[in-house]
Parts: structure tokens; C-alpha cells; sequence
């Protein structure tokens, strides 16, 4: 991964601190929503920066481009899915390019190839290799807002890729570390990381500070405010990112700092099933092979003396009911487990705390919660559980861990 720029000499573009905001769906849904940020951006450079911004595509866009395509091919071919949505995030780029300059501050946009952003031939699920943000410093030069199309590239084979749901964060987390930025500040309709779902535990509090792991373990494992991959990106680049809300209100710090908090919060996944399998050794090599083709995401996975066990997102497969045939008539003693829900308590030192999980476990069934599996990580204790009984053990857990009742 290279963030350098060559042959080009950016000091006249660094005259004023550089920032990148990063605005979600909701937050350019529609016109007013769009003057809305334009306003943002434009008191923004007021204040004495430069501003780089990163958008999603207009609310709905995406799955509605997605549905369209499933109305015309059962399992749509994966470049011309990355064709077809990487339309929205232009959409909107150009759109909010208009409503900058509309109230009196130069802007341009540019799609993900325009402003360099080179990724991995892997259509739908790309990574970002490198960053040549030449073309973003010139226009910087020339006190330009640049309005950059989050969630696509331009793979080291002149390809049109996308970088997977919520890619749009790692546009601008990328971005932020290419030109050295002060910050990455990540919009969305939420205020900043609660240790629990408001709209599910009630007396879940508001987290002002997270470390990078930290971080990562609430988004692997459900929390939708930031996006993993964008996380893991500004780990390795040392880029502070600023998690809030367009409208205002509190926000997160997501930075290298050691947080004194010892337990932070629970998250959820709906959808997800455990795969057991026998022969550890064969059956991990095939199941790593079928859920690379199907570009899968796991919770987790554990091989042990005498089976492996997988825990798989189903919505994240292509095709669950093709991989799930595929493994039957690999595996034939390959076990599925009925569809369930994914609840985490994120923290630190589970690892060293053996007892927790036992005990976890033994509390759940006593209230009647049907456990269908567990994994215990050293910042993250999962459970999962029947379909229908999510909110109350993410309650549950909320009280036992952060809440200590």
C-alpha cells in the first residue's frame, strides 16, 4: 500500500490544514438534505481548512440499483454489478459539487479512478491498494472543494471496482492518510458509538472515546457506525476519525489512545449460521476456498482437535443456498446449524478471564435463551442465539457487562 505522490509537489495545496468529511446516505437523501452539507462544507472552509468530502449514493440508491439488477439476473455477474452501482455515489458527488458552488465556493467532482484511488481486482469487495491523489491536490491548490464519489476505484487492471457495503468510509479514511489530513470526520444519522442500540437497550450511554481495536470489534460484530475495513485502514495510517451525526449532537473519537474503559458496550448480527465439520484440516481448506468465491463474511473462525466451526453472515454470500450445496457435496458431514442472531459484549481482558464465557453461558440458558454457539476473543465475548431472541439477550448482556446488575 503506497500513500506517496510522485513527481508532484504538494506544498502550495498544504498553505491550510487539510480535512476529509465522509457524508452518509441519509445525510444527502435528497435536495435539502444536500444544501444541508453544501452549508457544512462551505462554514468548513470558513473556519480555515480545506475540505476534501466523500459521499454515499442518495439515500436508497444502492439497494435499489441492487434490486434492479436481481430483477434481470438471479446472481447478477459481479462487474457489472460494480458497474452499475458505482452510478450512485457519482450521482451525488456531482450533485453536491452543484450546491457548493451554488453558494459561492469552488468545488469539482471526481469519481474514485479521477483522484487516484487504485484497488484490487475483486469485484464488489475491493481493497485499496494505493493512492495517487494528484489531480485532489491540484484542485486543493486552487482553494477547490473536492467532492470525491465514495465506495469505488479503479483496479490495477483499469477495471470500475466497489469496495463492498459501507466503502464509502474507507474512501475517506484513505483519502485522509494519502494527502496527511488533520482528521477524518465520518457524518451519518447517528451522534458518535453508544454502548448498546437505543432503540434496544434503554440505558445504554454514549462513548466519547474508542481505540482502534476497539473500534474494530464493534464493527465487525454489528455496529453500523463505522465501516471495518475503514477502521483497520486508519490503524495501520495513525488517522484519527471523528464519528457523528450531519445534524449535530455528540461524537466519537477513534484514535490509538489506551482507553481506561474495561467493558464498552454489546452489538448484534442478524442472519448468521454456524457450520461444523469434521476433519479439521480438509474441511477448512475447502470452506476457505467456497467462501472466498461466494466473497463471504465470517464472525469468526475455530479449528479445533476434532472439527472446524465457522460462523458465517448468510446475507453476505452471493448465493447462500449454491454455497450451501457446494459445502454438502464437498462436506458431506458438514452440519448447519439453524439461522440465528450474533450478540457481542465488546471489551477487554475476556481472554484472561476464563470463567466469563462458562458463566455467560450458564446465565443465557437459565433465562431461557436458547444458546446455538459461542467464541470468546480477547476484546469480545459472542453468543449466538435463536432467531427472535436478539433485543432481550442484547438487554441482558447490557446489564450484566456494562451495567454490572
Amino acid at each position: 500500500m503506497s500513500t506517496k505522490v510522485e513527481n508532484h509537489n504538494p506544498l502550495e495545496s498544504q498553505r491550510k490544514p487539510i480535512v476529509v468529511q465522509k457524508y452518509g446516505g441519509s445525510s444527502v437523501a435528497d435536495v435539502a438534505c444536500l444544501r444541508r452539507v453544501a452549508q457544512r462544507v462551505v462554514d468548513t472552509t470558513a473556519a480555515g481548512f480545506q475540505v476534501v468530502v466523500v459521499v454515499s449514493a442518495m439515500g436508497s440508491t444502492t439497494d435499489e440499483l441492487d434490486a434492479l439488477a436481481r430483477q434481470v439476473a438471479r446472481v447478477p455477474e459481479i462487474r457489472e454489478l460494480d458497474m452499475l452501482l458505482s452510478v450512485g455515489e457519482r450521482i451525488s458527488s456531482a450533485l453536491l459539487a452543484m450546491a457548493i458552488v451554488d453558494l459561492g465556493q469552488s468545488a469539482v467532482s471526481f469519481t474514485g479512478s479521477q483522484c487516484g484511488i487504485i484497488t484490487s481486482h475483486r469485484h464488489t469487495q475491493a481493497r485499496i491498494i494505493e493512492v495517487r491523489p494528484v489531480r485532489v491536490l491540484d484542485e486543493l491548490a486552487q482553494d477547490r472543494v473536492v467532492v470525491v464519489a465514495g465506495y469505488q476505484g479503479m483496479s490495477y487492471k483499469r477495471e470500475v471496482t466497489t469496495l463492498g457495503r459501507g466503502g464509502s468510509d474507507t474512501t475517506a479514511v484513505a483519502l485522509a492518510a494519502a494527502l496527511g489530513a488533520e482528521y477524518c470526520e465520518i457524518f451519518s444519522d447517528v451522534d458518535g458509538v453508544k454502548s448498546g442500540d437505543p432503540a434496544v437497550v434503554e440505558k445504554s450511554h454514549h462513548l466519547d472515546q474508542l481505540n482502534y481495536d476497539q473500534m474494530l470489534e464493534f464493527s465487525h460484530f454489528g455496529a453500523r457506525v463505522l465501516n471495518a475495513e475503514a477502521v483497520a485502514y486508519a490503524r495501520r495510517e495513525g488517522i484519527r476519525i471523528v464519528a457523528a451525526a450531519t445534524q449535530g449532537g455528540q461524537t466519537t473519537s477513534v484514535d490509538g489512545q489506551t482507553s481506561d474503559r474495561p467493558l464498552v458496550g454489546v452489538t448484534a448480527i442478524e442472519d448468521v449460521v454456524l457450520i461444523r465439520c469434521a476433519d479439521p484440516t480438509p474441511a477448512l481448506m475447502v470452506l476457505t476456498q467456497l467462501l472466498s468465491e461466494e466473497q463471504a463474511r465470517t464472525l469468526w473462525t475455530r479449528v479445533e482437535r476434532s472439527a472446524t466451526e465457522l460462523c458465517l453472515v448468510r446475507g453476505s454470500c452471493h448465493d447462500f443456498v449454491r454455497f450451501k450445496r457446494a459445502v454438502e457435496s464437498a462436506l458431506p458431514a458438514a452440519e448447519f446449524s439453524e439461522p440465528g442472531d450474533a450478540v457481542s459484549v465488546i471489551g477487554a481482558s475476556f481472554a484472561e478471564q476464563g470463567g466469563q464465557l462458562t458463566s455467560c453461558l450458564a446465565q443465557l440458558q437459565g433465562e431461557g435463551i436458547d444458546v446455538l454457539g459461542a467464541d470468546l476473543g480477547p476484546q469480545r465475548l459472542t453468543v449466538l442465539v435463536g432467531a427472535g431472541q436478539r433485543d432481550r439477550v442484547q438487554r441482558f448482556l447490557h446489564r450484566m457487562f456494562v451495567e454490572g446488575v
